[in-house]
């Protein structure tokens, strides 16, 4: 690590740290609360969604805008601009693209065509990650801000072996920062089961986890392809998804960086009270 004990962090003059874990436990609060404290802010899903998936999920939107006789003669006439307005609260438009595959007269995918589009954003998040280093530099060459934190998504824990030493992802990004674990607890996780519930997001999985539980899914409800709910996939996964990936992020904290506890997370309220945080989870020498 980076920071070896408690002493290191609070006295070094440029703090970099990168949060993981489950969406919705405060890795987008703590680093929003941070840029307000002139910190850096890198966002992996905004970076996959404008720089290395930007042109699919626009071409999406235009093939939409091309069953439309009125938008198709704009388009083809070069008289109307389609893009996507992705911000770092607003991930919708590459929420929408990864889609959910189940019956298309429910709004589904063909599964061929969702697997297509996990791959992509797979290889668009091993991307985004490694970019996290070159953007270290850039925040301190071109704005000169100091102080870092990169703002990971959910699914960082599919993308790299945790126990593997040498995982080239995790080698390049705790080179650089602190790799942080904000850790939910049982309440927790039935708070995020029940907020999925009730409106169901895409989501990024492991080829081999997404074709095992599309396969088990179908199989225990006697379901063909076309005849999926793709909610209700979705929701089923999603809980499949909490317990897979628990241990994953737990090794990336213990082989690779620290964890702290949502709790305490929800009770920073400024720069300080964060400093504080990552202090208490370090080795005191």
């Amino acid at each position: 690590m980076i920071y070896r004990n408690r002493r290191d962090w609070l006295e070094a003059p440029r703090k970099r740290v990168l949060l993981f874990g489950m969406s919705g436990l405060g890795k987008t609060y703590l680093s929003a609360m941070l840029r307000g404290n002139g910190w850096f802010h890198y966002s992996v899903d905004y970076r996959i969604g404008t720089r290395y998936m930007g042109e699919y999920i626009a071409d999406n939107f235009k093939r939409e805008a091309m069953k439309v006789p009125f938008l198709r003669e704009l388009l083809l006439s070069d008289s109307v601009y389609i893009a996507s307005n992705i911000t770092f609260d607003n991930l919708a438009p590459l929420s929408t693209y990864l889609g959910k595959p189940g019956s298309q007269a429910r709004g589904g995918l063909p599964f061929e065509d969702y697997c297509q589009r996990q791959d992509q954003h797979r290889t668009a998040e091993k991307a985004a990650l490694l970019d996290t280093v070159a953007f270290v530099e850039r925040a301190r060459t071109i704005y000169g801000i100091e102080n870092f934190v990169c703002d990971s998504g959910g699914s960082i824990c599919e993308v790299v072996d945790p126990t593997d030493p040498a995982d080239p992802i995790l080698t390049a990004l705790s080179q650089k920062l602190l790799m942080v674990w904000i850790e939910g607890s049982e309440a927790h996780t039935a708070e995020l089961v029940r907020r999925f519930d009730r409106a169901p997001k895409p989501m990024y999985y492991r080829p081999e986890f997404l074709e095992r539980k599309w396969v088990q899914y179908r199989v225990e409800r006697g379901l063909r392809e076309e005849e999926v709910d793709p909610d209700d996939f979705v929701r089923w996964t999603y809980r499949e998804a909490l317990e897979a990936r628990q241990p994953r992020y737990g090794a990336m904290a213990a082989n690779w960086g620290v964890k702290v506890r949502a709790e305490d997370v929800a009770l920073v309220r400024d720069e300080k009270d964060f400093t504080s945080l990552i202090a208490a989870a370090l080795p005191a020498a």
